[in-house]
Protein backbone atom coordinates (compact mmCIF):
# COMPACT_ATOMS: atom_id res chain seq x y z
CA UNK A 1 0.00 0.00 0.00
CA UNK A 2 1.23 3.57 -0.65
CA UNK A 3 0.09 6.44 1.39
CA UNK A 4 -0.03 10.32 1.16
CA UNK A 5 -2.44 12.90 -0.03
CA UNK A 6 -4.35 12.88 -2.86
CA UNK A 7 -2.50 16.18 -4.25
CA UNK A 8 0.59 14.52 -4.52
CA UNK A 9 -0.66 11.07 -5.89
CA UNK A 10 -1.54 10.78 -9.58
CA UNK A 11 -0.68 7.44 -10.03
CA UNK A 12 -2.40 4.30 -7.72
CA UNK A 13 -1.09 0.77 -8.59
CA UNK A 14 -2.48 -2.28 -7.89
CA UNK A 15 -0.58 -5.99 -7.59
CA UNK A 16 -2.84 -9.07 -8.30
CA UNK A 17 -0.06 -10.82 -6.24
CA UNK A 18 -0.65 -9.00 -2.64
CA UNK A 19 -1.63 -11.47 -0.42
CA UNK A 20 -4.86 -9.74 1.82
CA UNK A 21 -5.49 -8.91 -2.43
CA UNK A 22 -5.17 -6.06 -4.25
CA UNK A 23 -5.87 -2.65 -2.06
CA UNK A 24 -4.81 0.31 -1.69
CA UNK A 25 -4.48 3.33 1.23
CA UNK A 26 -5.05 6.99 0.45
CA UNK A 27 -4.71 9.54 2.77
CA UNK A 28 -6.97 12.65 2.38
CA UNK A 29 -5.76 15.98 4.54
CA UNK A 30 -8.19 18.94 5.35
CA UNK A 31 -5.19 21.62 5.81
CA UNK A 32 -8.19 24.13 5.78
CA UNK A 33 -9.84 25.44 9.65
CA UNK A 34 -13.62 24.52 8.54
CA UNK A 35 -14.79 20.54 7.58
CA UNK A 36 -15.12 19.34 3.82
CA UNK A 37 -16.97 16.79 2.42
CA UNK A 38 -15.50 14.07 0.15
CA UNK A 39 -17.12 11.74 -2.10
CA UNK A 40 -14.80 9.22 -4.06
CA UNK A 41 -16.16 8.70 -8.12
CA UNK A 42 -14.63 5.89 -10.20
CA UNK A 43 -14.98 5.42 -14.01
CA UNK A 44 -15.02 1.32 -12.97
CA UNK A 45 -17.17 0.84 -9.92
CA UNK A 46 -17.40 -2.57 -10.54
CA UNK A 47 -14.10 -3.10 -10.33
CA UNK A 48 -13.38 -1.66 -6.84
CA UNK A 49 -15.03 -1.38 -3.56
CA UNK A 50 -13.93 2.10 -1.53
CA UNK A 51 -13.93 1.93 2.04
CA UNK A 52 -15.74 5.47 3.57
CA UNK A 53 -16.48 6.57 -0.43
CA UNK A 54 -18.10 9.22 1.40
CA UNK A 55 -17.88 11.63 4.35
CA UNK A 56 -16.02 14.69 6.23
CA UNK A 57 -12.90 15.23 7.17
CA UNK A 58 -12.37 17.65 10.28
CA UNK A 59 -10.54 20.80 10.14
CA UNK A 60 -6.59 20.19 10.71
CA UNK A 61 -7.07 16.46 10.16
CA UNK A 62 -6.84 13.59 8.14
CA UNK A 63 -8.88 10.41 6.98
CA UNK A 64 -7.55 7.08 5.27
CA UNK A 65 -9.46 5.69 2.44
CA UNK A 66 -9.31 1.70 1.32
CA UNK A 67 -9.77 1.46 -2.13
CA UNK A 68 -9.47 -2.77 -3.08
CA UNK A 69 -9.50 -4.28 -6.62
CA UNK A 70 -12.43 -7.20 -6.10
CA UNK A 71 -11.08 -8.74 -10.22
CA UNK A 72 -7.85 -8.92 -10.34
CA UNK A 73 -8.80 -11.36 -13.66
CA UNK A 74 -5.49 -11.51 -16.32
CA UNK A 75 -8.02 -9.49 -18.16
CA UNK A 76 -8.15 -6.25 -16.17
CA UNK A 77 -4.04 -5.95 -15.91
CA UNK A 78 -2.31 -2.96 -17.17
CA UNK A 79 -6.15 -1.41 -17.85
CA UNK A 80 -6.01 2.03 -16.65
CA UNK A 81 -8.90 3.33 -14.62
CA UNK A 82 -9.58 6.76 -13.11
CA UNK A 83 -10.64 8.20 -9.75
CA UNK A 84 -12.09 11.31 -8.72
CA UNK A 85 -11.99 12.98 -5.01
CA UNK A 86 -14.18 15.64 -5.14
CA UNK A 87 -14.31 18.20 -1.68
CA UNK A 88 -16.95 20.26 -0.61
CA UNK A 89 -17.48 22.72 1.80
CA UNK A 90 -19.94 21.55 4.86
CA UNK A 91 -23.51 22.96 4.16
CA UNK A 92 -23.20 23.49 0.68
CA UNK A 93 -25.67 22.06 -2.01
CA UNK A 94 -23.15 20.96 -4.85
CA UNK A 95 -20.61 23.39 -4.33
CA UNK A 96 -17.30 21.73 -5.44
CA UNK A 97 -14.03 23.00 -3.85
CA UNK A 98 -11.86 21.11 -4.97
CA UNK A 99 -11.46 17.89 -6.70
CA UNK A 100 -8.74 15.39 -7.86
CA UNK A 101 -8.27 12.69 -10.51
CA UNK A 102 -6.22 9.71 -9.75
CA UNK A 103 -5.26 6.69 -12.32
CA UNK A 104 -5.38 3.44 -11.16
CA UNK A 105 -3.91 0.44 -12.75
CA UNK A 106 -3.64 -3.49 -11.75
CA UNK A 107 -0.68 -4.90 -12.40
CA UNK A 108 0.69 -8.49 -13.37
CA UNK A 109 1.92 -10.35 -10.31
CA UNK A 110 5.89 -11.35 -10.76
CA UNK A 111 5.52 -14.83 -10.95
CA UNK A 112 2.95 -16.17 -13.30
CA UNK A 113 0.14 -17.94 -10.70
CA UNK A 114 -1.37 -21.06 -11.62
CA UNK A 115 -5.03 -21.05 -12.03
CA UNK A 116 -6.83 -23.72 -9.45
CA UNK A 117 -8.52 -26.30 -11.63
CA UNK A 118 -6.34 -26.02 -14.49
CA UNK A 119 -4.29 -29.37 -16.22
CA UNK A 120 -0.87 -29.33 -15.99
CA UNK A 121 0.34 -30.89 -19.13
CA UNK A 122 3.78 -31.20 -17.51
CA UNK A 123 4.34 -34.47 -15.95
CA UNK A 124 6.00 -34.35 -12.39
CA UNK A 125 8.11 -37.06 -10.95
CA UNK A 126 6.88 -36.09 -7.56
CA UNK A 127 3.64 -34.69 -5.91
CA UNK A 128 3.10 -31.08 -6.40
CA UNK A 129 4.22 -27.98 -4.00
CA UNK A 130 0.92 -27.50 -2.97
CA UNK A 131 -0.29 -30.96 -2.61
CA UNK A 132 -1.68 -31.33 0.85
CA UNK A 133 0.08 -33.90 3.42
CA UNK A 134 -0.79 -36.89 3.61
CA UNK A 135 -2.83 -38.32 6.48
CA UNK A 136 -1.26 -39.27 9.04
CA UNK A 137 -0.92 -43.23 9.44
CA UNK A 138 -2.06 -44.46 13.40
CA UNK A 139 0.91 -47.81 13.37
CA UNK A 140 0.51 -50.07 16.22
CA UNK A 141 1.57 -49.81 19.39
CA UNK A 142 4.38 -51.95 20.02
CA UNK A 143 3.26 -54.96 23.13
CA UNK A 144 6.92 -55.11 24.33
CA UNK A 145 9.15 -52.10 24.22
CA UNK A 146 12.06 -52.46 23.17
CA UNK A 147 14.91 -51.75 26.13
CA UNK A 148 17.68 -49.03 24.66
CA UNK A 149 21.15 -49.88 24.92
CA UNK A 150 22.09 -48.14 27.84
CA UNK A 151 19.39 -49.63 29.80
CA UNK A 152 19.82 -52.86 28.99
CA UNK A 153 23.51 -53.13 30.20
CA UNK A 154 22.32 -51.09 33.30
CA UNK A 155 20.44 -53.64 33.91
CA UNK A 156 22.30 -56.28 32.62
CA UNK A 157 25.18 -54.80 35.47
CA UNK A 158 22.91 -54.84 38.20
CA UNK A 159 21.95 -58.62 37.28
CA UNK A 160 25.23 -59.82 37.58
CA UNK A 161 25.49 -58.07 40.79
CA UNK A 162 22.96 -59.64 42.20
CA UNK A 163 24.08 -62.72 41.08
CA UNK A 164 27.66 -62.41 42.73
CA UNK A 165 25.75 -60.94 46.03
CA UNK A 166 23.84 -64.35 46.43
CA UNK A 167 27.16 -66.64 45.37
CA UNK A 168 29.25 -65.25 48.16
CA UNK A 169 29.14 -66.60 51.59
CA UNK A 170 27.44 -65.78 54.56
CA UNK A 171 29.16 -63.60 57.53
CA UNK A 172 28.80 -66.52 60.11
CA UNK A 173 29.67 -69.14 57.37
CA UNK A 174 32.77 -71.09 58.47
CA UNK A 175 35.15 -73.09 56.37
CA UNK A 176 34.88 -70.45 53.29
CA UNK A 177 38.12 -69.38 51.75
CA UNK A 178 36.97 -66.29 51.03
CA UNK A 179 38.46 -63.12 53.00
CA UNK A 180 36.10 -62.03 55.85
CA UNK A 181 35.09 -58.46 53.84
CA UNK A 182 33.57 -60.80 51.01
CA UNK A 183 30.91 -62.60 53.67
CA UNK A 184 27.63 -60.81 53.22
CA UNK A 185 24.66 -60.82 55.42
CA UNK A 186 21.33 -62.54 55.05
CA UNK A 187 19.59 -59.50 54.68
CA UNK A 188 21.92 -58.22 51.27
CA UNK A 189 21.26 -61.45 50.28
CA UNK A 190 17.62 -60.87 49.88
CA UNK A 191 18.01 -58.21 48.70
CA UNK A 192 19.78 -58.93 45.94
CA UNK A 193 17.35 -62.01 45.27
CA UNK A 194 14.57 -58.75 45.11
CA UNK A 195 16.68 -57.27 42.92
CA UNK A 196 17.17 -59.97 40.63
CA UNK A 197 13.48 -60.96 40.42
CA UNK A 198 12.63 -57.59 39.17
CA UNK A 199 15.37 -57.91 36.65
CA UNK A 200 14.06 -61.07 35.69
CA UNK A 201 10.17 -59.42 35.22
CA UNK A 202 11.79 -56.60 33.36
CA UNK A 203 12.87 -58.98 30.76
CA UNK A 204 10.80 -61.08 30.53
CA UNK A 205 8.48 -58.08 29.33
CA UNK A 206 10.31 -57.27 26.61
Amino acid sequence: MRRGAPQDQELVVFRADQRSGPRQLLTLYNPTGAALRFRVLCTAPAKYTVFDAEGYVKPQSCIDIVIRHVAPNPSHYDVQDRFRIELSEEGTEGRVVGRKDITSVLRAPAYPLKLQGQPDPTPHPGPPSWTAPPTAQHFPENPHPQLATSSFLLFLLTGIVSVAFLLLPLQDELGSQLPQILHVSLGQKLVAAYVLGLLTMVFLRT
